[in-house]
C-alpha cells in the first residue's frame, strides 16, 4: 500500500473554541492540512453550527459535516472552574488555540492570552472577533453582516437604484477565518525561527477591508466614492453579464486591449478593436454602455454554450453562472477534484468542496466529516493528558465534560 504524503501541519495540535463560522472556518482549514484540531463544545447543545443551514429530508443539517470536517469533538462546560483548569492543562500540549468569543470572555474565564502564554510560551492564539481586540468598538458584538457593511463591502454591492445587498454566503466570516489561518501559519514560521508564540488578532471588518481593492485610496487622493454599479465595474469594459438566445446569462471578460480585439473578431466586427472609441482601456471605460450594448446584441443571437465555446477557442475569458448542480456535472471540476465525496456515518457519501490550495508534495486531505458531539472526549483526555477512565468518569459526573 502506497504511503500517504505528509501533510504540512502533521503533528500540530489545535484547540478550537467558540462557535458559528469565523473561528471554526479557521479550524476547518487547519484540519484540512493535517493539524489535529480538537473542538471544544458545550455539553448537550454543542456548537450552534450543528443546527444551522439547510437540512436533508430526514432533518439532518448539512453544513456541520463541512465546517467541522477533520476535527475531533470534546465537551466542556467552560463556565465551571474545573473545565477552565482542564483547558489550561490542554494548552500545555497545544500549538494553536483558535477562539472567537466576544472580547473579554476568555479573560473572564482566566484563559486570556497573557495567562495562557505563561503556561505555554510557544502557544499561538488566534482570536477572531468582529472588531478586533483593541479600539473603541472592540467590545461590540460583531456578526459578519455588520462588519461587511463597515468594511465597505455592502455599500458597493448591488444596483445604484436599490439598497445595498449581501452576498449569498457569510463572506465576512470566511474571510476572517481565512485571515486567522494565514496569521497562524505566519506565527508558526515566527515560532520556528524564535521559539516564541504570539497572538493573532483577526477581525471580520478588517478582513473585509483588506479585499476592498483601492476604494480608500480613490477617495483619499481623488475624492472619489465608489458607488454600486450592479453587474459591472465602472471603467472596466467589456466585463459584464450578457443575455443569450436560450435565456441564460454568460459572463464575458475582455477588458484588455488584445482581448477586446479578439472578441471583436469573433463578433464579426474586427473594426471595433481599432476604433479610437474602444481601442484602449480608458477609451472603453468612457464608452462602457455603448460596448455593453454591442456585446449584448451579439450574445443575444447565440446560445450560452456557443458563446463560451467560440470565445474560449479565441482565448477570451467567458463562462456560465454556475449553481451547485452545474459544478457537480462539470468535467473540469471533476478532473481537478475540486469537489469530493466523503463518507458520513449518517448521510453516506457527501459532496463538498475539496481541500484548497493544492500542494504538489504535501497536499491536504479530509479525514472525515463533522464528528458527533463529544465523540472524542475520552480519547483526548486520555491521549493528551493521561487521564484514566475513573478520572474521566468523575469529570462527567460533576458535569465538567
Amino acid at each position: 500500500m502506497k504511503a500517504q504524503p505528509r501533510k504540512p501541519l502533521d503533528g500540530i495540535r489545535v484547540l478550537e473554541m467558540g462557535q458559528l463560522i469565523a473561528g471554526p472556518f479557521c479550524g476547518q482549514l487547519l484540519a484540512d492540512f493535517g493539524a489535529e484540531v480538537v473542538k471544544i463544545e458545550p455539553p448537550k447543545t454543542g456548537d450552534a453550527m450543528r443546527q444551522w443551514g439547510r437540512a436533508d429530508e430526514q432533518g439532518r443539517p448539512l453544513w456541520w459535516p463541512v465546517i467541522a470536517r477533520g476535527k475531533k469533538s470534546i465537551t466542556l462546560n467552560l463556565r465551571e472552574k474545573a473545565a477552565q483548569a482542564l483547558v489550561r492543562d490542554l494548552v500545555k500540549q497545544t500549538d494553536i488555540l483558535v477562539e472567537n468569543f466576544r472580547v473579554g470572555r476568555m479573560e473572564e474565564w482566566g484563559l486570556g492570552y497573557d495567562a495562557l502564554k505563561a503556561i505555554n510560551p510557544r502557544l499561538i492564539m488566534v482570536r477572531v472577533t468582529g472588531f478586533g481586540q483593541t479600539g473603541p468598538y472592540s467590545a461590540r458584538a460583531g456578526f459578519a453582516s455588520v462588519c461587511e457593511a463597515m468594511g465597505g463591502m455592502r455599500y458597493v454591492a448591488g444596483y445604484p437604484d436599490r439598497p445595498p445587498v449581501r452576498a449569498g454566503i457569510s463572506i465576512g466570516d470566511t474571510l476572517a477565518g481565512q485571515s486567522g489561518f494565514q496569521g497562524a501559519l505566519l506565527a508558526l514560521q515566527h515560532r520556528h525561527a524564535t521559539g516564541e508564540g504570539q497572538m493573532v488578532d483577526a477581525s471580520i471588518f478588517e478582513a473585509v477591508l483588506s479585499v476592498m481593492e483601492n476604494i480608500v485610496t480613490e477617495y483619499d487622493r481623488g475624492g472619489h466614492v465608489r458607488e454600486r454599479s450592479g453587474s459591472f465595474l465602472p471603467g472596466i469594459a467589456p466585463s459584464n453579464a450578457y443575455p443569450t438566445s436560450d435565456g441564460q446569462t454568460v459572463i464575458v471578460g475582455a477588458n484588455q486591449d488584445s482581448l477586446f480585439q479578439r472578441l471583436s473578431k469573433v463578433m464579426g466586427r474586427p473594426e471595433l478593436g481599432t476604433d479610437e472609441r474602444y481601442a484602449t482601456h480608458r477609451a472603453r471605460g468612457e464608452h462602457q454602455s455603448e460596448i455593453d450594448a454591442l456585446v449584448g446584441e451579439w450574445t443575444s443571437r447565440h446560445t450560452a454554450n456557443e458563446i463560451v465555446d467560440m470565445l474560449s477557442d479565441a482565448g477570451v475569458p467567458a463562462g456560465l453562472t454556475y449553481r451547485a448542480p452545474d459544478m457537480l456535472d462539470d468535467p473540469h471540476f471533476a478532473a481537478r477534484e475540486a469537489i469530493t465525496r466523503i463518507e458520513d456515518p449518517e448521510l453516506g457519501p457527501t459532496a463538498m468542496q475539496n481541500v484548497f490550495p493544492k500542494l504538489s508534495a504535501s497536499p491536504g486531505a479530509i479525514s472525515h466529516t463533522g464528528p458527533k458531539l463529544g465523540e472524542h472526549t475520552d480519547q483526548i483526555l486520555s491521549d493528551w493528558l493521561g487521564y484514566d477512565d475513573a478520572h474521566i468518569a468523575q469529570l462527567r459526573s460533576a458535569h465538567v465534560v
